[in-house]
């Protein structure tokens, strides 16, 4: 039987072919697949994503980015699907806005917290293309020195807030050019809680959180107006570990959601428009 041998081990490679064949099917059928690729995330056949130590509405609706409720859950959850995950697949972590944006190690595959996309912060971490652009405005409490403002001369004599490290602290300096320093707090919370003790004259922050600031958390206060942008546009992008291999992959998502209009519907609903806020100049 001088055949016999060959026919086995031809037969042995056909079905070793075969079920290469059905493994590879089975790994390109959902992220949650064992494979190169999931190797790519936190934890394999899980999406992790990251937000706020404390989440704010209209960002993330009581603190419970699991609910999808929020502008951010909403784009967060957006991404999932587009990534091929489905809602129950995601897994949600807290970082600080600034141990996120350091270098090193992290533990999610994004972090979605306002981060305004900036060349510096390209040094040390990746971005997604923008998921949002935001602009800057002025709140105050009614009767301060603030009240009756109505262009950037007539803050730069104020005493104005800002978080530390923020968009907004760069628009003080290079929208507003105060004469009197800025006082820079570690947290927008911080800066809310000086205006309310009448430390500063007002604070600056992006519009939408200026929204809710004066509609929820700040007694008796208004938004004097929006200022112009200043030295790097403040679009918003989804943080990720610096030469992530997800960073294309997240970066198309984030595309396939503005070009199809999802984008614009889930701004549209959670962070509404600019319309009636004065434009400083």
């Amino acid at each position: 039987m001088p055949h016999s041998r060959p026919l086995l081990r031809t037969a042995a490679v056909a079905l070793f072919a075969a079920a290469l064949a059905l493994t590879g099917c089975a790994s390109g059928a959902a992220p949650g697949a064992s494979g190169d690729a999931d190797a790519s995330y936190i934890t394999p056949g899980k999406l992790t994503i990251a937000t706020g130590e404390t989440a704010y509405f209209p960002y993330v609706i009581d603190d419970d980015p699991t609910s999808g409720e929020g502008f951010e859950a909403a784009v967060a959850y957006a991404v999932a699907d587009k990534l091929g995950f489905a809602k129950e697949d995601v897994e949600w972590v807290r970082t600080s806005f600034e141990s996120a944006i350091a270098p090193g190690p992290k533990s999610f595959d994004f972090n979605i917290q306002q981060y305004t996309i900036t060349d510096e912060r390209k040094q040390a971490v990746d971005f997604s293309s923008p998921y949002y652009s935001a602009s800057q405005a002025v709140v105050a409490v009614k009767g301060g020195k603030a009240d009756g403002v109505t262009s950037i001369a007539g803050l730069q004599g104020l005493t104005l807030g800002a978080m530390s490290g923020s968009t907004s602290a760069t628009t003080i300096q290079d929208a507003v050019k105060p004469t009197t320093a800025p006082q820079l707090y570690g947290s927008n919370e911080d800066a809310v809680a000086a205006l309310k003790a009448n430390q500063i004259d007002a604070i600056v922050l992006d519009l939408p959180t200026a929204y809710y600031a004066t509609g929820v958390y700040i007694d008796n206060s208004f938004i004097v107006g929006e200022l112009p942008a200043a030295g790097v546009p403040d679009e918003w992008g989804l943080l990720l570990a610096k030469d992530s291999p997800l960073t294309a992959k997240v970066t198309a998502a984030v595309d396939e959601l503005r070009n199809d209009g999802t984008l614009a519907t889930i701004t549209d609903k959670w962070l509404g428009s600019g319309q009636g806020v004065t434009q400083l100049k």
